[in-house]
């Protein structure tokens, strides 16, 4: 294997931990946002803005690891199909989380709502990113994947 090839295989594993970072500081953002309580319509524009961006995000990552990494992934190493499939099943179950929350903002709920909303997202997303940061990081390092990160990992 070429260093470049090596270099490649690694960055998938760099990647996918930077996207979760970043993924975890926006949703600290958007809560940061909410905790704030800026009256007014300022308030509700910018978390619009945050929940909005926050949601597009994580919604792009997990179809881009639907559709592209985890296929690959069941490919190269099938054992870890089972994992796969509990991974795609906490995407499905993100996405409904996420629907709430875009439902809560659009009809300006009161922030004890989009608070719990968030919450709830943030519990299970972060046990998601854990579960497959175990699971999937030593794998990434041996993956061949011929794909944009950005394609494969969402824009982040």
């Amino acid at each position: 294997m070429t260093e470049r090839e090596t270099t490649r295989l690694v960055a998938w594993r760099q990647e996918l931990s930077r996207v979760h970072t970043r993924l975890r500081e926006a949703l600290d953002v958007t809560r940061t946002a909410l905790a704030a309580g800026t009256p007014g319509e300022t308030a509700t524009r910018d978390l619009l803005l945050y929940c909005h961006g926050f949601c597009t995000a994580l919604d792009v990552h997990h179809q881009g690891e639907d559709r592209t990494l985890f296929p690959a992934i069941a490919a190269a190493h099938p054992e870890l199909r089972p994992v796969l499939r509990a991974l795609e099943q906490d995407h499905s179950m993100i996405a409904h989380l996420l629907g709430g929350l875009r439902t809560a903002v659009d009809h300006a709920a009161p922030p004890e709502e989009l608070e719990r909303h968030l919450e709830g997202i943030a519990a299970i997303m972060e046990s998601h990113f854990r579960y497959e940061e175990r699971h999937l990081l030593a794998v990434l390092e041996t993956l061949e994947l011929k794909a944009a990160p950005e394609e494969v990992l969402g824009p982040l």
